[in-house]
């Protein structure tokens, strides 16, 4: 999947801040524009990692590809 990002860099310290505005709450930052890069990266695969479910006894889990 594609998301889209937003870099902005700090004026003070050089750094970049990042975060997708489609994941509310989903963020990183990097010294370096790669680097921002990579930990948004990392940043949404957590973020879309799916957390265990407590179910009810024959309750069914699917997955979809979206």
């Amino acid at each position: 999947m594609r998301w889209r990002v937003v870099l902005e860099r700090d004026e003070e310290t050089g750094d970049f801040a990042v975060w997708c505005p489609e994941l509310p709450g989903c963020a990183s930052a990097g010294e370096t524009e790669e680097e921002a890069l990579a930990n948004i990266r990392e940043a949404i695969g957590l973020y879309l990692q799916p957390i265990p479910l407590d179910l009810a006894p024959g309750t069914v889990e699917r997955e979809i590809v979206v």
